[in-house]
């Protein structure tokens, strides 16, 4: 009942002729037809291989807005109401200094360990380890003098803990590893995954070490997690720690893009282990030794695609593990799951030929699958609007709750590049590259789907209905955050077509161009040769010919504008709302690296206070929009390994 997409096919070809307008490949104007277009049903066969062809659901099905709606009715039913039943005795007495706790009196709750199978050895020799989710495992950094160097207060405040506590002179031995953290029980997590399409068997926690979860005075729960803290079962060859340059990028990206507004995990704090790690930074031969770290990252739950696979690989009684670890899922973390049998029927026609139909109140675990392939969907559609670049979208980096996580050779897209990748392992074929993100978010999620048919959890029909509902979520929030970015009160495929054609011919600036464009008047009478006028500052060197493409399509977009009777300043506003002034771009990551390494920690900081704030103009912060300098496209700035 499994099935694979062969790691030997070609998945992706930039230089295919075969074309489609707007697939899930949007940033390519005349990009190969993808073989994951939504619109193109996805059918499991039983005979284990996928298999395609041309039946489109109905467009105007109304699958995607009762599944909406019904969710969205049934996530009203509060978190804070599953957990009372089982956290009613939750110690709020220590709460001080405005309900804020000390590192002692957090609430910590261990339901992952509680709840699911572990390994009976807790030692940290590389080995497979089977039957288990997780080994118990303490962090074993080697530390000397650690410095806390960087911390996040909103992160703190969804702990509960008290900002002072950042003050305390063991928290970097806390925080590193060193010190143990009262309450705590530390574990490494087993799974496994696809690396750049090949089934990789085992994989887990390597270099990660979870500190257990924490349950707020809102009843959320968050989980607690040291990278970079140590050798656990997970780490095969590798050493179990991480590096300054990696952490401060991760701690960095994951709060720039929460304040983005893209569903990510957070992090805590990052401190320096007064210790050098070796690493091979380029694969080339030519290792050095760079400053260790450890950064805390924080999410309400680190279980990932592969969390799942690597159970379903190996048959047998772990078959049951899929469905132990799929209920602990829905009953934590997606708990109006479970009351979905509670409301009407919610039947939907996969657009099949034989008509078949799936009824989501039948199987929870087919509305999960289904809830799982839409959150990532929507949070591929965000990563396209503002340019991000993953770098290693491997089944093992993939959160089941749609969040953007582990983050390594990331990017975000200066001059526009629908084939940029910034994964230096991924430049040969580009699996990862930008326009290639959607298509490798379904090929995901089928390989998702595959796992819980093989633990007999979905059938054929409801993993095909997933994976269309992924097509058209992904294809709802990509054109409803275009036409955002625009200014637009409706999608324009062809006005957005031709605008992604002439920003990869010129190779214009992504983020800066689209906050320049908040600038365009919605005036017709407006001269021809004035028309480039408020876009002068990213439309660099251009010529005649290029300026008449650039010049016809402003008068299009004007036109749309003026259709709209939206204000401009209203719509400027609005614009600059979705189109941020400020990204983490390579150049400025690797300009705080630089001075950290130096032991100066201030650029770190002024860069996340900067990242805070994204969508603002931030006067006498400009120099952090800035196009980035010469420099910036040498290798390990532009161009990154997974090597951290």
């Amino acid at each position: 009942m499994r099935f694979h997409f062969s790691p030997k096919t070609p998945l992706f070809s930039l230089s295919s002729s075969s074309i489609t307008s707007l697939s899930l490949r949007p940033f390519l104007p005349s990009a190969p037809k993808s073989p994951f277009y939504p619109s193109i049903a996805c059918h499991v066969s039983t005979g284990g291989n996928l298999r395609m062809d041309s039946t489109s659901p109905d467009p105007s099905s109304s699958s995607s807005v009762s599944v909406d709606s019904v969710a969205d009715g049934l996530k009203n039913q509060s978190l804070r109401e599953h957990d009372i039943s089982i956290n009613n005795n939750m110690n709020n007495e220590n709460k001080k200094n405005n309900g804020k706790l000390s590192l002692e009196d957090l609430n910590w709750d261990h339901s992952f360990v509680r709840e699911l199978p572990g390994d009976p050895r807790s030692d940290s020799i590389p080995r497979q380890v089977f039957h288990a989710c997780y080994t118990k495992v303490l962090p074993s950094a080697e530390v000397e003098n650690p410095k806390l160097v960087a911390w996040s207060d909103s992160v703190a405040d969804l702990l509960d803990l008290d900002p002072k506590e950042f003050e305390r002179p063991d928290f970097p031995l806390k925080f590193s590893g060193a010190s143990p953290l009262a309450g705590a029980v530390p574990y490494a997590q087993c799974y496994g995954g696809h690396q750049f399409g090949t089934w990789a068997g085992q994989l887990g926690d390597g270099r990660a070490i979870t500190l257990g979860e924490i349950m707020n005075s809102k009843l959320e729960r968050w989980e607690l997690q040291l990278k970079g803290a140590g050798k656990t079962p997970y780490s095969r060859f590798a050493d179990g720690l991480a590096v300054l340059r990696s952490s401060i990028r991760e701690y960095l990206c994951s709060e720039a893009m929460h304040f983005l507004g893209i569903p990510t995990t957070r992090a805590l704090c990052l401190v320096t282990t007064g210790k050098f790690v070796t690493r091979d930074m380029f694969y080339d031969g030519n290792p050095k030794d760079e400053p260790g770290a450890v950064v805390c990252r924080v999410s309400q739950s680190f279980l990932r695609f592969g969390s799942f696979q690597i159970h379903a690989s190996r048959g047998g009684e772990d078959l049951g593990i899929v469905r132990s670890l799929a209920d602990y899922a829905i009953r934590h973390h997606f708990p109006h799951i479970e009351n979905m049998s509670k409301s009407e029927s919610l039947s939907f026609s996969t657009g099949d030929n034989d008509q078949s139909v799936v009824d989501l109140t039948s199987n929870k675990y087919a509305a999960w699958t289904v809830e799982i392939a839409e959150r990532t969907a929507s949070l591929v559609a965000r990563w396209q609007g503002v340019g991000f670049t993953h770098g290693v979208l491997n089944t093992d980096n993939m959160s089941i709750l749609g969040l953007t996580i582990d983050y390594g050779p990331f990017g975000f897209l200066d001059a526009f590049d629908p084939s940029y990748t910034p994964n230096v392992t991924d430049l040969p074929g580009r699996r990862y590259c930008f326009a290639n993100q959607p298509d490798i978010g379904l090929w995901n999620i089928a390989q998702f789907a595959s796992t819980l048919m093989t633990a007999n959890l979905i059938s054929d029909q409801e993993a095909n209905y997933a994976m269309e509902r992924y097509g058209t979520k992904f294809m709802d929030d990509y054109q409803a955050i275009l036409s955002q970015k625009l200014g637009l009160q409706k999608y324009n495929k062809q006005l957005v077509n031709k605008l992604l054609s002439n920003l990869a011919v010129d190779k214009v600036d992504y983020t800066n161009f689209f906050r320049a464009l908040s600038n365009i008047k919605a005036d017709p009478s407006i001269p021809g040769d004035e028309l480039l006028v408020p876009l002068k500052a990213v439309l660099l060197d251009i010529g005649k010919e290029r300026k008449e493409a650039w010049t016809s399509w402003v008068q299009s977009y004007i036109q749309e504008l003026v259709a709209s009777g939206i204000s401009d300043e209203e719509r400027k506003a609005s614009m600059n709302s979705v189109n941020p002034k400020y990204v983490l771009r390579n150049y400025l990551c690797q300009s705080a690296i630089d001075a950290a390494e130096m032991g100066d920690f201030e650029e770190v900081r002024r860069l996340l206070k900067v990242m805070e704030r994204p969508y603002d103009e931030q006067p006498r912060m400009e120099k952090y929009a800035r196009l980035p300098p010469a420099w910036a496209y040498r290798p390990g700035v532009c161009m990154l390994s997974c090597s951290s």
